[in-house]
């Protein structure tokens, strides 16, 4: 009886710990018609992106810059709200990503303290290109 008690105690605190994995809140700003190439592991993207707080204090834009930013996403080249929220993405789609500061820069916050320690980041992200590099889904 001890032991079916202690199975049960361990299966609901893995249960809530589950729940409590932080995710990226993804709106979809613009759908693509006929997807035939979605974003996946591997794949060297390039996006425009604007990075806010959510108050709506902007903090980085490629706008600005005049180019696309590129990585190959799943590689941890980026913060992991972004390898989670672009997987999937079509070219020509726009999403808009919440990022919890678990999946962003957390308690250190960035850019010389444009981005305070655990913030909530919201990314306007346009996927302009992919090219298949990887065949892996993350």
């Amino acid at each position: 009886m001890k032991l079916q008690y202690l199975l049960f105690i361990c299966a609901v605190f893995g249960a809530a710990v589950a729940n409590d994995t932080p995710k990226v809140k993804i709106g979809v700003k613009k759908r693509v018609e006929n997807c035939t190439r979605k974003a996946k592991g591997g794949d060297l993207i390039h996006v425009h992106y604007k990075g806010t707080l959510q108050d709506g204090t902007e903090f980085d834009s490629s706008h600005n810059r005049g180019k696309p930013f590129s990585f190959t996403l799943g590689a941890r080249q980026v913060i992991k709200g972004w390898d989670q929220g672009l997987l999937g993405m079509c070219e020509g789609e726009r999403r808009t990503l919440t990022i919890p500061p678990e999946l962003g820069y957390g308690a250190s916050g960035a850019g010389g303290g444009k981005i305070p320690p655990n913030a909530v980041l919201v990314f306007d992200v346009e996927m302009i290109k992919i090219e298949a590099r990887g065949s892996e889904e993350l």
